[in-house]
C-alpha cells in the first residue's frame, strides 16, 4: 500500500519514542511505501485536495532515523490511505485541515482517523457523553461558577479545552491563595471557557493512556506517574512510563468506548484514565506506542497496522 502520514516536521520528532515513527517503521517492514505531507501543503487545486508527499525510506538510527525523498505534489486520492498525525494545538488551521480532508475523503480518499470525527470529538470535552465514566466535572467560563465549583470540591484540576501535554493544568485548593488569579488567568477574566474536575488522588499511581485500534483494546495501559512534588503525570512535564495490564475497571471504560468510537471513524484513539474515572478521550495524535512495548513486548504498531491493513481492504 501507499500510505501517507501528515506530521509535524520530521527534525522534531523524537524518534526513539514517536508514535508516528514506530507506524512508518512497522510500514515499512510490511513493504508498504510511506510518505510524509506537512500540514501547511495541503491544498484544494483544480478540483482535489492535494499536497506536497515526499516519499521516505526509515532507519534503525534514532538520530539520522530517515531519508526523504524530493516532495512531489500528488492528489490524496492517490494513496491507499492518509493518516492525519499531526499534535494540536487543535486551532482553526486544524480545524481547516479537517474541512480540506473530508473534501479529498468525499473524492474516494482514506482518511485516519476520520476528519469530521477528529472534529467533533473535542478531547476535553467528549468526556461530557459518557459521564457515568467520569469524575465530577464542569466546563464553564465564569467566575463565580467556577468558584462555586472549587468551594464544593474543595481541590480540584482546572485546564483549558485546547492543551496537550499537561499545559496549563492546575491544582487548585480551596484555601489557595492564588485561586483568584489563576481562574482569572485561565479564562482571560471570562473570555474563554475552562475545564474544572474534582481532583482525583489516585493520580500519584499514575495517569493511564490505554490506546483503542480499530475497535479493540491494547492489553496494557501506560501509567503516567508524576515525579515528586507534581501533579501532573503527563510525560511532556516529567512524569514517567509505567506499562501495566489493565485492571478490570480500565477494560470496563475502555471496552465501552472501543467500538463507539470505531464505529465513528476513529481507527485509533487514547482515553486517559486516573483510578477509576475516564479524563480524556484523544483522537488528534495518540501516543505511547514505543514505552508500551518496550517495556511488554507487545507490538502496538503491528497492532495498528493490521487493523489499517483491514480498513484499506473493507
Amino acid at each position: 500500500m501507499k500510505l501517507a502520514f501528515i506530521l509535524d516536521p520530521l527534525e522534531h520528532l523524537k524518534a526513539y519514542k514517536d508514535s508516528s515513527v514506530a507506524m512508518l517503521r512497522e510500514a515499512q517492514a510490511r513493504g508498504h511505501e510511506v510518505s510524509a505531507i506537512m500540514r501547511p501543503a495541503l491544498a484544494w487545486r483544480d478540483g482535489a485536495v492535494r499536497a506536497a508527499a515526499s516519499r521516505l525510506a526509515l532507519r534503525a538510527d534514532h538520530r539520522d532515523w530517515f531519508e526523504a525523498q524530493a516532495p512531489r505534489e500528488m492528489a490524496l486520492t492517490a494513496f491507499d490511505a492518509v493518516l492525519m498525525r499531526q499534535d494540536p494545538p487543535f486551532d482553526l488551521e486544524y480545524v481547516a485541515a479537517t474541512w480540506l480532508l473530508e473534501r479529498a475523503q468525499a473524492a474516494g480518499a482514506r482518511i485516519f482517523n476520520d476528519p469530521r470525527a477528529v472534529r467533533d470529538h473535542s478531547e476535553k470535552l467528549a468526556i461530557l457523553e459518557f459521564p457515568q465514566l467520569a469524575p465530577e466535572t464542569l466546563v464553564a467560563r465564569e467566575a463565580e461558577t467556577l468558584q462555586a465549583f472549587i468551594e464544593a470540591a474543595g481541590d480540584a484540576i482546572l485546564k483549558p479545552l485546547d492543551g496537550m501535554g499537561g499545559s496549563q493544568v492546575f491544582r487548585v485548593r480551596r484555601d489557595d491563595p492564588n485561586r483568584n488569579v489563576i481562574v482569572e488567568t485561565l479564562t482571560v477574566h471570562g473570555a474563554r471557557s475552562i475545564m474544572a474536575q474534582r481532583y482525583l488522588p489516585e493520580i500519584v499511581r499514575g495517569d493511564k493512556r490505554i490506546l483503542l485500534i480499530g475497535g479493540a483494546v491494547v492489553p496494557f495501559s501506560l501509567a503516567r506517574i508524576p515525579k515528586a512534588g507534581e501533579t501532573r503525570g503527563n510525560l511532556a512535564a516529567g512524569g514517567s512510563g509505567v506499562a501495566q495490564p489493565l485492571t478490570s475497571r480500565d477494560r470496563e471504560i475502555a471496552g465501552h468506548l472501543a467500538p463507539i468510537l470505531h464505529a465513528r471513524g476513529i481507527l485509533l484513539a487514547g482515553i486517559d484514565v486516573i483510578g477509576d474515572s475516564l479524563t480524556e478521550i484523544n483522537v488528534t495524535s495518540p501516543t505511547c506506542f514505543v514505552e508500551i512495548t518496550e517495556q511488554t513486548g507487545f507490538n502496538v504498531a503491528a497492532m495498528f497496522l493490521d487493523a489499517l491493513e483491514r480498513e484499506c481492504k473493507a
